[in-house]
């Protein structure tokens, strides 16, 4: 791999994230046999003016579930549980949606059947002071309480549909504590971390304050600086794994090594290939075949190969890793703060590092190229008018203002023909077509009844 395309991809990651006002971030490319390159970029603490490194703590958020998931496949291996048991088998808790009892890989994939019931979000915002909701929930025990009648809330049978359930990893978290003997974080320490060579994991603040290298967690709203925040303490099965670029890179050439590392194998061949199988239909996908196995989603598409991948945030924290099994290589992204989407900067990563030009052949990218390129404000005929097309986020607006009457009009991209880009936005109980055309060095926008042109 040559040096230009890491020049490269250095200039795409300090470009979004100082777009985004993410105080740092760091990345570590690895094959299966060595970590390939790794950097570090911004501050780790903002207000000291210290700069992050690759040694520098972060938060993985969900990429913690794959450590759950591998933690409940170890304990099947030693022969102490099955991933077909019902869960009501080790939590004194009635799951049975649509009358259906709710499995341990049900649980593994989202699958319970029971909608999403927000105590991460509650607890998350509540402690970072983003929301006045608050919920009193420090362990397992507390959450099973909180999901007393949770079967109630259920949508669909266990194992026919996901539902993303963060409360789900906690009760696996509960199970493998009943199981083992021993503490959640515990286990996963001796049976996963330690023989990895992960040795600058942690789950604890103790653990973390007597490391010394945890990135300041911050906060970023969508119209200032960032600002100082707290860590979630507490979480752990589901999203409570502090970590770094080199460790994870470790973790990723486990499973690009097929269950072993350095002569160390944590779990048969057979066994990781299970956890990367997709059980039930991932529906937030980019590329429409996406799949969840145990803690990981999977996709066939990604440039025609496949690639496993997981995301995670705590909102002071955002992270992504993925890898492509079949080419043996994989990458890791930490950071402090939230605003662009670690799981495009991952597959713009990995994208670069194959060759592949990602706005070319992902739509996710196309969509945010076509965005930028139609965003700016537009004027009608002799400066009767002008109106400004901005995004926030994947949306675009259009915004008319005059002294005392504003229009805000959210626009969807629908489709492309004939080189003009086709939007729709709601309007007066109608939806309207809202057109964007090339005209050689000029971006025509069609609204309504206006003809404005973009000002250069």
């Amino acid at each position: 791999m040559s040096e230009d395309i890491f020049r490269k991809i250095e200039g795409f990651i300090v470009e979004k994230i100082s777009k985004a006002k993410i105080p740092s971030l760091a990345i570590a490319v690895t094959s299966k046999d060595r970590l390939l390159y790794s950097n570090a970029f911004g501050f780790k603490n903002v207000e000291d003016g210290v700069p992050a490194s690759v040694r520098t703590l972060y938060g993985i958020g969900s990429i913690t579930k794959s450590f759950t998931s591998l933690a409940i496949m170890k304990l099947q291996e030693m022969g102490k549980l099955d991933v077909n048991d019902e869960v009501e088998k080790y939590i004194p808790l009635r799951l049975r949606p649509k009358g259906k009892p709710v499995r341990v890989w049900h649980l593994m994939t989202h699958s319970s059947g029971i909608p999403a019931l927000a105590y991460a979000e509650a607890l998350i915002l509540g402690i970072t002071g983003q929301s006045d909701s608050w919920i009193s929930i420090a362990r397992p025990e507390d959450v099973i309480a909180f999901m007393s009648d949770a079967e109630e809330w259920s949508e669909a049978e266990p194992g026919s549909r996901l539902f993303y359930l963060n409360e789900g990893y906690v009760l696996l978290g509960y199970i493998i504590e009943k199981v083992s003997g021993m503490r959640y974080e515990e286990f996963v320490k001796r049976h996963i971390l330690e023989p990895l060579g992960m040795r600058r994991s942690y789950f604890t603040k103790e653990d973390v304050e007597r490391d010394g290298e945890l990135a300041k967690p911050y906060v970023v709203p969508s119209d200032g600086s960032p600002l100082p925040s707290k860590y979630p303490w507490g979480i752990k099965a589901d999203g409570g794994l502090i970590s770094n670029v080199d460790d994870m890179a470790r973790y990723i050439r486990f499973y690009l090594n097929e269950g072993e590392l350095d002569g160390v194998r944590i779990v048969e061949k057979d066994t990781l290939a299970e956890v990367m199988r997709p059980r039930v239909k991932y529906p937030f996908g980019m590329f429409g075949d996406e799949g969840y196995g145990y803690g990981w989603v999977i996709t066939e598409r990604f440039h025609r190969e496949r690639l496993v991948h997981h995301g995670g945030s705590v909102l002071v924290y955002t992270a992504w890793t993925g890898f492509l099994p079949e080419r043996g290589m994989g990458v890791v992204l930490l950071a402090n703060g939230s605003g662009y989407p670690m799981s495009k900067l991952g597959m713009y990563v990995l994208s670069m590092l194959m060759g592949k030009d990602p706005y070319e052949e992902i739509k996710v990218f196309r969509l945010e190229k076509l965005l930028e390129g139609v965003s700016g404000v537009y004027t009608a005929y002799k400066g009767t008018m002008k109106m400004r097309v901005y995004t926030s986020g994947e949306i675009a607006y259009i915004e008319r203002k005059v002294k005392h009457e504003k229009m805000v009009l959210p626009l969807f991209f629908v489709r492309e023909e004939n080189g003009m880009y086709v939007f729709q936005t709601y309007m007066n109980g109608r939806l309207v077509d809202v057109i964007f055309r090339d005209d050689k060095d000029k971006v025509i926008l069609l609204f309504e009844r206006y003809k404005l042109v973009k000002e250069i």
